[in-house]
């Protein structure tokens, strides 16, 4: 065959690509999701206001907390060793990239050869002729090409890139978890802070009815079990303290280990300086598949799934191969580059699959399985985000009604406290009273930081459940 007839053949291989690649691979369609009622509010008008585009820079006005948010977002070893799997899917898509492109590869060879006396037979009369030694030198490059005529190359490399869109995406999902975390965190520490501070003020009022009580005793209004009684409550108060400050150490260094740095103490403001999310806006539930990394991250695995089986089907058709191969070849080096010593060779050719075990059929089997769990996540994903910004706003709504009713009951048993000392210092009460109004009132205040604390938590909530925190490319870190 000559080398026009090669080309031809190439040229004839290479329209195929254009022409016939469409029998063995699907166009990628989106999969149809359902997300009408994904979210289960009634009367509430949806409209396309979310609270996701807002950026967290925005969102969070305690400049502490944002530079701790930065600082995480800088150092946090989970989310560097994110940016290390993108740089790993990075190299995967141009691996796949470059398998399109003919390889070449240079070569140089010298060789020496000589054979036995034995190895060769002259015929009668010749036994004694001596075989010479030969030297052989070459140097040549060699191209090899795989013609992607069915699409299994550029399959391949379609599923390398839907891989390396879903670590980003898995990149952005962990930055708002870690964003979340954080605030949260953050949180948390202020409302152990100001519950310390009202288990000390207690203590000092309690020490001071210690003393009230010991009076009273002493004029005889009151027995020497309510003096030990006091005694008793102003303890109960104090063992607190070093339980609360334990839970502080404790969480300054969950903190700091989302800091990406070693257990150390927080810079803070206070929990009353801190101001709940003044929008619930959740936007439509659609806007969940573009807003979510996780899902969109969900979403390009299915993809690659799908890629990957349109690679299984081109398995089952020919492949095509070109190689040539072209440089110098000589007997003697003085004569290796000289013009008489050029050589080529072009070589065209087809591999049809007939039997090979089944490992074709397993193999489009396995990778249809795999698209189908692929999607499945992908609805899992979805349905899972409607739960957590259900959860978030029903969250934020309990802590707002419990806040409401305990304003109303800390007014209550303020006032108890005091009705209930003055009636003790005129000898109408009994301490009893005075204990079990002091009691009530301290678990009220503590449970009262704890509301304040759930209503912050479940507006980063609401948050992050609605995908917001990354579409602000300025804080990324790479």
């Amino acid at each position: 065959m000559s080398m026009k007839s090669i080309l031809n053949v190439g040229m004839a291989a290479f329209l195929l690509v254009m022409l016939s690649s469409c029998l063995a691979t699907k166009p990628y369609e989106k999969p149809d999701i359902e997300t009408e009622d994904l979210y289960p509010f009634e009367n509430v008008e949806l409209d396309s206001t979310t609270l996701a585009d807002m950026p967290w820079k925005e969102l969070f006005k305690d400049r502490h907390l944002r530079n701790l948010i930065e600082e995480a977002l800088a150092n946090n070893l989970n989310l560097q060793d994110a940016i290390q799997q993108i740089r790993v899917a990075e190299a995967n898509f141009y691996q796949g990239k470059m398998s399109l492109l003919p390889s070449l590869t240079g070569n140089a060879r010298a060789s020496y050869n000589e054979q036995s006396d034995n190895s060769v037979n002259f015929g009668e009369g010749l036994e004694n002729t001596v075989i010479p030694a030969s030297e052989q030198y070459a140097v040549s490059l060699q191209s090899s090409w795989e013609l992607d005529v069915w699409g299994k190359l550029s399959s391949s490399k379609r599923s390398a890139f839907a891989t390396l869109m879903q670590t980003e995406a898995s990149r952005r999902a962990l930055q708002t978890r870690l964003i979340a975390d954080v605030a949260n965190a953050y949180y948390r520490l202020l409302a152990l802070d100001q519950q310390l501070q009202i288990t000390k003020q207690t203590v000092e009022n309690r020490k001071s009815d210690v003393e009230t009580v010991t009076s009273l005793k002493e004029g005889a209004l009151v027995t020497g079990v309510s003096v030990q009684q006091s005694i008793a409550n102003r303890y109960a108060a104090e063992v607190m303290i070093p339980q609360l400050k334990q839970q502080i150490t404790e969480q300054e260094n969950a903190l700091s280990i989302l800091l990406g740095r070693a257990p150390d103490s927080i810079r803070r403001t206070s929990l009353e300086k801190q101001q709940p999310i003044d929008s619930l806006a959740t936007g439509m539930p659609g806007q969940l598949l573009r807003n979510r990394p996780d899902i969109i991250a969900a979403e390009y695995a299915f993809r690659s799934a799908f890629e990957q089986t349109n690679n299984a089907r081109a398995y089952f058709y020919p492949a095509f191969r070109l190689t040539a191969e072209g440089g110098f070849q000589s007997l003697e080096t003085q004569n290796l580059f000289e013009p008489g010593s050029v050589f080529y060779n072009l070589i065209a050719g087809l591999t049809q699959p007939i039997f090979n075990n089944g490992q074709n059929k397993a193999r489009l089997k396995r990778t249809k399985a795999r698209q189908e769990q692929a999607l499945l996540q992908l609805r899992s994903t979805i349905l899972n985000a409607g739960r957590e910004v259900s959860n978030a706003m029903s969250q934020y709504q309990s802590a707002e009604q419990r806040l409401e009713l305990r304003t109303k009951q800390l007014d209550a048993l303020e006032k108890a406290v005091d009705f209930s000392r003055e009636l003790l210092q005129y000898g109408e009460s009994n301490y009893t009273e005075v204990l079990t109004a002091q009691q009530n009132l301290l678990s009220a205040q503590l449970s009262n930081v704890n509301d304040r604390l759930q209503q912050l938590i479940a507006g980063v909530n609401l948050y992050r459940a609605l995908g917001g925190g990354w579409q602000a490319e300025e804080w990324q870190s790479e």
